[in-house]
């Protein structure tokens, strides 16, 4: 097992790493919309913290040396199942074609009130 770790997402807030390397897999942390650079939530719009969100995953996959479309399953937290939409709106203009497994569930509450929690899966194998 290899701890994948990157100053371009958020520090994990608890005692977990950002990514887990085991073989040919990667296994990201779920990622909150916590910008790296000011290590808060920057607003509360649950469309602008999925981007923050994505973007974050976006980093710790690229520490790996991969990028979303090795992505394989996807859960997705979020606090209010009615943002469906917004989520899946920003979610998918990341992904392109490209469309893993995925869960999305709604939870009662998410660490520093986020509104939206993304994990993933990765392979190196495409």
């Amino acid at each position: 097992m290899k701890r994948i770790s990157t100053e371009n997402a958020p520090s994990a807030i608890g005692p977990y790493s950002q990514a887990i390397k085991l073989d040919d897999m990667i296994y990201l942390s779920g990622q909150l919309p916590i910008s790296p650079s000011t290590n808060r939530i920057e607003t509360q719009d649950v469309g602008a913290q999925t981007r923050q969100v994505m973007e974050n995953i976006k980093a710790i996959l690229a520490e790996a040396g991969l990028n979303l479309s090795h992505i394989v399953k996807a859960t997705i937290f979020v606090c209010d199942i009615t943002k469906f939409d917004e989520v899946n709106e920003v979610y998918s203009s990341y992904l392109g074609e490209h469309r893993p497994a995925r869960s999305m569930v709604e939870v009662s509450r998410l660490p520093k009130n986020a509104l939206v929690e993304i994990e993933v899966i990765a392979s190196m194998k495409q």
